[in-house]
């Protein structure tokens, strides 16, 4: 920690520049130009000033420095000798010659849709407020993952759609809010999968499933829509990835308080055999999910959250920065997110400013209004 005196010597004082400048001016009106060059004293604060200046630079240019060996470090691990999957981390052994398409697909999380199908097998999951206390999931996938069945798929709201194009996804959603349907339409350049236009990339299990419950897709279908798309070649960016090292301290577990009752809240317990989290929700009303959920990383990400009609729709920040707790390796640690551009890849830092690296795996992320809602056990 950087101490008050520290900081006085690193600053150059502002009452030390009035001096100076009041030197030049007096030197002036002594005898002009002449007589300021002459001037011993403003030769000496002139030096000082130049060496401020270069101080400046050189900080600025460690900064540089800094910011781009992260970004050849992300780089070599996964286009070098021992690559890993970009959006995985895990070690593969040969690298690709270009980054996978991803697919970003809305999954409900009502009761009555459960049980739900298909989150166990994304690289990324998304969890946010949606309307009557009620959370909904973006689940990504890879293109070259296999998954026999994803869904109940739901409708789009902005605030997903703004992730999702963070990876330059195909969108997979079955309509969506007049906002985010408005938006997609008329200023994003989202790659829209809307069932409503492609419903041969979906189908409805209409055994015990009920609309609008029943809406389902696979990976194969996704992989087939992306003949729909004039595809570039992806660009997004990479989030750094680290080996486990599993804490020696006591593990923790914890539950995010998403809403009234404990319908909704998720419970993500520690494993120490596997060093990752089990997760779990809504045990006494049914079963949540087919197949185990773990997660080699949790982040609980606080922004502001907003109710903006009658049907409780909410307003949920995605540009800027702010609060978010990492769970990783038994351990549960302050960061911050940035997300520049509504368009961005959402990235997580140290309090300090160096980009957090993640256990290979899969990452699961809870949007909350404050980091109150997350309760340890």
């Amino acid at each position: 920690m950087t101490s008050k005196k520290d900081k006085k010597q690193k600053k150059l004082p502002s009452s030390w520049v009035a001096s100076f400048v009041g030197k030049i001016k007096k030197a002036w009106k002594k005898g002009g130009v002449q007589e300021v060059l002459a001037a011993k004293e403003i030769w000496i604060g002139v030096g000082a000033l130049a060496l401020v200046a270069v101080i400046i630079l050189l900080s600025v240019f460690a900064t540089a420095v800094r910011v781009s060996d992260v970004g050849e470090e992300i780089v070599d691990v996964v286009l070098g000798e021992d690559p890993r999957h970009p959006l995985t981390g895990e070690v593969i052994e040969e690298a690709y010659d270009e980054l996978p398409q991803v697919f970003g697909v809305m999954v409900e999380n009502s009761y009555e849709a459960w049980p739900l199908e298909g989150l166990d097998e994304a690289f990324l999951v998304i969890e946010a407020p949606v309307e009557a206390g009620i959370p909904r999931f973006i689940a990504f996938y890879s293109e070259e993952d296999e998954v026999e069945e994803i869904g109940p798929v739901r409708s789009a709201r902005p605030y997903y759609v703004d992730w999702n194009d963070g990876l330059q996804a195909i969108y997979a959603h079955v309509g969506g809010s007049p906002e985010a349907l408005e938006l997609i339409r008329d200023e994003y350049d989202t790659l829209d999968l809307n069932q409503f236009w492609f419903s041969q990339y979906f189908y409805r299990e209409n055994g015990y499933r009920f609309a609008p419950h029943n809406v389902f897709t696979t990976a194969e279908l996704l992989i087939e829509a992306m003949d729909e798309f004039d595809l570039d070649e992806p660009s997004y960016e990479l989030w750094s990835f680290a080996d486990d090292e599993p804490t020696q301290d006591d593990p923790v577990s914890f539950t995010v308080d998403f809403a009234d009752g404990t319908t909704y809240d998720p419970e993500w317990e520690y494993d120490e055999e596997t060093n990752a989290y089990v997760r779990s929700q809504g045990e006494n009303v049914g079963t949540f999910h087919k197949g185990e959920i773990v997660a080699n990383n949790v982040v609980i990400m606080a922004t502001d959250i907003r109710s903006i009609d009658n049907e409780d729709r909410k307003s949920v920040e995605t540009v800027g920065e702010g609060d978010a707790l990492i769970a990783q390796n038994g351990g549960l640690f302050l960061a911050r997110w940035v997300q520049e551009d509504r368009d961005d890849r959402l990235k997580f830092y140290t309090s300090d400013g160096y980009e957090i690296s993640f256990n290979a795996g899969s990452t699961w992320v809870e949007i909350v209004s404050s980091l109150g809602q997350v309760v340890t056990d």
